[in-house]
C-alpha cells in the first residue's frame, strides 16, 4: 500500500497536475456562478423564491374543478376559492431559524356546476369540498350553472 500512496504524492507534487486540478475547479466555480445568473435549475423546477397565494389558490381550485365535475349529476363544473392570508412563518425567538409554516386560511368556496340545482348533488359536492379542504360546510356555496346563449 505505500507504493500506492507514494505514488498518488508523487502525481500531485507534479506541477502540471497541480495546474489542471486548478483550471478544472476554476472552470466547476465558473459554471456555478453563470447557473446561477442565467437561472439554470438542476432541479427541473423553477423556483420562485417564494410562496404565492395566488397560485395555491389557483392549483386548489384546479384540482377541486377535476375533482367535483367527475361526481355523478355534477356536470360542468367551476370553482371558486377565497383565502384569507398569506403564507405565515414561525421562528426561534431570536433566530433565522424557521419552526414552523401555517398555510394560508381558506374563508370560502364557490361551487358553480350544471347539477347544482338538485340537493343531491350540492350535498354531495357539499360534503366533499368540507372534507378535502377541512372546511365547515357554512364556508361551501353550491349552486346552478346557468347557460349562456
Amino acid at each position: 500500500m505505500d507504493e500506492k500512496s507514494s505514488g498518488i504524492k508523487k502525481l500531485f507534487e507534479s506541477d502540471k497536475i497541480r495546474k489542471i486540478i486548478i483550471i478544472v475547479g476554476a472552470i466547476g466555480i465558473a459554471l456555478i456562478f453563470v447557473s446561477s445568473f442565467t437561472g439554470i435549475n438542476t432541479g427541473g423546477k423553477e423556483e420562485t423564491g417564494g410562496f404565492s397565494v395566488t397560485t395555491y389558490s389557483t392549483e386548489i381550485e384546479s384540482d377541486l374543478q377535476k375533482i367535483l365535475s367527475s361526481i355523478s349529476g355534477c356536470g360542468e363544473t367551476k370553482v371558486l376559492l377565497t383565502i384569507e392570508n398569506s403564507v405565515e412563518y414561525v421562528y426561534l425567538e431570536d433566530s433565522t431559524t424557521k419552526t414552523k409554516e401555517i398555510q394560508p386560511v381558506i374563508r370560502g368556496v364557490l361551487v358553480v356546476c350544471e347539477g347544482g340545482d338538485d340537493p343531491v348533488v350540492a350535498q354531495t359536492v357539499t360534503q366533499a369540498v368540507t372534507r378535502a379542504l377541512d372546511i365547515s360546510s357554512a364556508k361551501v356555496c353550491v349552486t346552478k350553472l346557468t347557460e349562456r346563449r
